[in-house]
C-alpha cells in the first residue's frame, strides 16, 4: 500500500513539470510570417505579365485521298491483261486492263455490214424515185395537153408518192444501222479500261488491285481502285463548344507519326452544317497539299487549329490556376507582407502554357506552387528567404 502512494506521487511530480514545460514552449514566438499556430507555407511565384495570347484547338482524325475511285468494266468478259500493279503511278487516259473482245469484234463487223446494206438500199430507192418522179411528170404534161387521162395521172402520183416514202424509210434505216454501228463500237472499246480522261497530268497512283488475268467479270465487277495523292484531306471532328470557332479558310498544322518531326500545313476547307446527335460534334474537312507524296489515305494525324488570339492581354501562368469551392482563381502573393490572397477569376483563352485573365484586374505576383496548401491569407516564404 505505501509502495502505491510513493507511485502515485511520482507521477504526480512528473505530469506537473511536462505541464510546465508546455507552456513556455507555447510561449515561444512563431516564426516570421506564421499566422495562428499554422507555419509560413513553402511557394514559388510568377509575375503577372501582359502578352499576346492564342487559344489552339487540338483534333485527331484521319487522312483521306481527294478523290478515290473504282475502275471497273461496263460489259462482261474475261479479262486479258492487266497493265498496272498496287502502287504504279497512272495519269489520265491510261490504258489498265483488257477484256476478251472476239465477240465484239464481231459484232461490229456485222453492225458495219448492215450498215452498207442499208446504204445501198438508199441508192436503189432513190433510182427508182426518181424514175417514178420523171413518169409522174411526163403523165401531168399529157394530161394537160387531153392526151392522158385523170387516172393515168393519179396512178403515176400515187407511185411517185408510194417511191418517196419508200426513200425515206431507206435513208431511215441508213441512221438506224449507222446508229448500231456506232453502239458495236462503243461496246468493243469497253473492253479497254482506261482512267477517265478528265484527270489529266494529276497524280494518280493504284490503290488496290481486284483481281488477275483469266478472271471471268461481270459488268461493274471492281477490277482497281485509283486514288489521286495530289491533295488529301485531313477529316476531323470537333466538339460543341469549338464548333462557332471553326469556319473555312484557317490554317490546320498537322503532325503524324510516320513523319515525327515534319509538320503539315492545310485550309480548313468545308465544315458540317450539323452536330451528330448521338456524339455533339461536326465534321471538319482540311485540305493537305502533299506535293512531296509522303503523306498517305488512312494515317492518323493530329491537328492543331488557332480558333482565337488575343493581343496585349493579362496572362498568368498555366500553373497558378486553383479551384476553390469550384470557383477558379489565383493566390495573388504580397511579397512584402508574405502572405497570399485568393482571388476568384473568369478565365478567358487558355494555351498549353499561360491562361489570359478577363476579370478582375490583376497585378503583381501569383503563386505556381505550393498553393495546394494556402487558404486565403495564409503566410508564405519564399525560396529567397532560405
Amino acid at each position: 500500500m505505501k509502495k502505491s502512494w510513493i507511485f502515485l506521487a511520482v507521477f504526480l511530480v512528473v505530469g506537473l513539470l511536462g505541464f510546465q514545460v508546455y507552456r513556455k514552449l507555447a510561449a515561444v514566438p512563431q516564426a516570421d510570417g506564421a499566422i495562428g499556430d499554422k507555419p509560413p507555407v513553402a511557394v514559388q511565384t510568377a509575375p503577372v505579365s501582359r502578352a499576346s495570347i492564342t487559344q489552339v484547338g487540338q483534333y485527331t482524325g484521319s487522312l483521306l485521298a481527294a478523290s478515290e475511285f473504282i475502275l471497273a468494266p461496263k460489259i462482261a468478259g474475261r479479262i486479258e491483261n492487266i497493265a498496272v500493279r498496287i502502287g504504279d503511278p497512272v495519269t489520265g487516259s491510261d490504258l489498265i486492263a483488257v477484256l476478251d473482245d472476239a465477240e465484239y469484234r464481231q459484232q461490229v463487223a456485222r453492225a458495219a455490214a448492215e450498215r452498207d446494206v442499208a446504204r445501198a438500199t438508199v441508192q436503189e430507192r432513190r433510182t427508182t424515185l426518181e424514175n417514178t418522179r420523171r413518169e409522174y411528170e411526163r403523165t401531168r404534161v399529157l394530161r394537160q395537153k387531153q392526151i392522158a387521162s385523170q387516172s393515168e395521172l393519179d396512178a403515176a402520183e400515187a407511185n411517185y408518192r408510194r417511191e418517196q416514202a419508200r426513200f425515206d424509210v431507206a435513208r431511215a434505216q441508213v441512221a438506224q444501222s449507222e446508229a448500231a454501228l456506232k453502239t458495236a463500237e462503243v461496246q468493243l472499246a469497253y473492253t479497254r479500261i482506261r482512267v477517265p480522261e478528265h484527270f489529266g497530268d494529276r497524280r494518280l497512283v493504284v490503290g488496290e488491285r481486284f483481281l488477275d488475268p483469266g478472271a471471268m467479270v461481270a459488268a461493274n465487277t471492281p477490277i482497281v481502285s485509283v486514288l489521286d495523292l495530289k491533295t488529301l484531306t485531313a477529316r476531323i471532328h470537333v466538339i460543341e463548344r469549338d464548333y462557332p470557332a471553326i469556319r473555312p479558310g484557317l490554317e490546320a498544322t498537322l503532325t503524324t507519326d510516320a513523319f515525327a518531326d515534319r509538320q503539315f500545313v492545310g485550309l480548313v476547307s468545308r465544315v458540317a452544317p450539323l452536330l451528330k446527335e448521338t456524339s455533339r460534334q461536326a465534321r471538319v474537312e482540311i485540305e493537305v497539299p502533299n506535293d512531296e507524296g509522303l503523306l498517305k489515305p488512312g494515317m492518323f494525324v493530329r491537328a492543331a487549329i488557332a480558333l482565337a488570339r488575343r493581343d496585349d492581354a493579362t496572362v498568368v501562368p498555366l500553373a497558378a490556376l486553383v479551384q476553390r469551392k469550384g470557383q477558379p482563381g489565383v493566390f495573388v502573393a504580397d511579397l512584402t507582407a508574405r502572405i497570399a490572397r485568393f482571388v476568384p477569376v473568369t478565365v478567358g483563352i487558355v494555351d498549353d502554357r499561360q491562361a489570359e485573365i478577363l476579370q478582375p484586374s490583376i497585378s503583381g505576383h501569383v503563386v505556381t506552387l505550393g498553393h495546394h496548401l494556402l487558404e486565403d491569407g495564409a503566410a508564405i516564404r519564399l525560396p529567397d528567404a532560405g
